[in-house]
């Protein structure tokens, strides 16, 4: 059974920073892409990162240049370093791990930014 657990949320003031953090239990292998997505609330969930196997990132426009997605292999773990957060950031946050076979999603955490 293969569970993502996500934490690093809050409560934060425009400006500031939040790392987000995504590691995966159980038996997990080849994994392809790692990647976050937000959703606020009546709408759907949207892109922000992947980061491929090779290395590759992609963002969204809204949050390039702000936010760095990065990895540990060796943990299994996804990063989403979030800077110069802005008000239209609050969201539900969720990883995402793509394998050949699979995919999985975290629970989410929520994001506030607020002053």
């Amino acid at each position: 059974q293969v569970q993502l657990v996500e934490s690093g949320g809050g409560l934060v003031q425009p400006g500031g920073s939040l790392r987000l953090s995504c590691a995966a239990s159980g038996s997990i292998f080849n994994i392809r892409t790692m990647a976050w997505y937000r959703q606020t609330p009546g709408n759907q969930r949207e892109f922000v990162a992947t980061l491929s196997r090779s290395g590759s990132t992609n963002y969204a426009d809204s949050v390039k240049g702000r936010f760095t997605i990065s990895r540990d292999n060796n943990k299994n773990t996804v990063y989403l370093q979030m800077n110069n957060l802005k008000p239209e950031d609050t969201a539900v946050y969720y990883c995402k791990i793509v394998g050949w076979t699979y995919d999985y999603w975290g629970q989410g955490t929520q994001v506030t930014v607020s002053s």
